[in-house]
């Protein structure tokens, strides 16, 4: 690519290389396996699950049109990150192209902020079921999850589309290496010689803005759940209403645990082998969408019998 010039967009390099687990080369085939598989029982899991909702007409309803959302975004995240590391740790492919680095990073980027904006909507479904469910069918409609969806789509594409654009009208001095898996704004614009800061402070402000309004959002919702469910007094109310969103706070939990940890890591990057943080973002990408259709097909009555019933057609 041309030199920077005229504030046009512009590079010396037309690829990097990604250099992965440098410091842990004896344990990269050994990782290689738990990935392989994770990834395939996200990709597995995850079409059942799309399938089952699909072709099962008792759950063509607004919460698990929602889920298919949650489950359609695991799939493409976990496509954009795993199989570009196993190519890393198998065949050496460390090169990537400039513009497929920062497709990678916008779609790592918007499709995360998505997944936080499908869990505060459905964490709203939840509350309206339980605090007002005489509304619930007039409130969560088809066209309530249409609207939720462009929502979804619209909110997460335009505050993350600044940051790869800002990562690319870099100037890069023809450095190449990037010390990461995959193409992190932080681990791509650390490369470049000019002035990044309004990148870090850009992703910063939106990384706590966005995310942090979706837990605070979520958090409300699930102590108005929690208050409604406490003043219920028939007998096994309280059980029926909380598993009807069990299955959804579990995976908010383990999706805020494994991000604040990897906040944490960031933090006392000091204290850690630098191939840490790089794990746990990649293993964020996969555990999770593994985990998603798992809990949902076990804890949700409705799935695990559409799951059966489907089974049942296919022998």
């Amino acid at each position: 690519m041309t030199s920077h010039q005229n504030g046009t967009i512009s590079s010396e390099v037309s690829d990097f290389f990604l250099n992965c687990f440098v410091r842990s080369h004896t344990w990269q085939l050994w990782l290689s396996l738990p990935l392989s598989l994770l990834l395939f029982l996200a990709m597995v899991a995850n079409s059942v699950l799309l399938i089952t909702i699909w072709l099962e007409a008792s759950l063509h309803e607004p919460m698990y049109y929602l889920l298919s959302i949650l489950s359609l975004l695991d799939i493409i995240l976990s496509l954009t990150v795993i199989p570009k590391v196993l190519a890393i740790i198998w065949f050496d492919l460390k090169s990537i192209s400039f513009y497929a680095c920062f497709l990678q990073m916008f779609i790592m980027n918007g499709f995360f902020a998505m997944e936080s904006c499908t869990f505060m909507v459905m964490a709203y479904d939840r509350y309206v079921a339980i605090c007002h469910p005489l509304r619930y069918p007039s409130i969560i409609t088809d066209q309530f999850v249409v609207k939720a969806a462009v929502f979804i789509l619209a909110r997460s594409s335009i505050v993350t589309m600044p940051i790869p654009i800002l990562s690319s009208r870099l100037h890069y001095c023809g450095r190449k290496v990037i010390e990461n898996c995959i193409c992190t704004n932080m681990s791509v614009s650390r490369l470049s010689c000019d002035d990044v800061t309004i990148n870090r402070l850009y992703q910063f402000a939106i990384g706590w803005t966005v995310l942090g309004s979706d837990l605070i959002l979520i958090f409300l919702s699930y102590t108005l759940i929690l208050r409604a469910v406490l003043r219920l007094k028939a007998e096994g109310a309280v059980a029926k209403a909380l598993s009807t969103c069990g299955s959804h706070f579990i995976l908010i939990l383990f999706f805020s645990t494994i991000l604040l940890v990897f906040v944490l890591t960031l933090v006392v990057k000091k204290k850690v082998s630098p191939d840490v943080p790089v794990l746990l973002n990649i293993l964020h990408h996969v555990i999770f969408s593994a985990l998603n259709p798992i809990v949902y097909g076990v804890r949700t009555q409705e799935i695990k019998q559409g799951i059966q019933r489907l089974l049942k057609k296919g022998c």
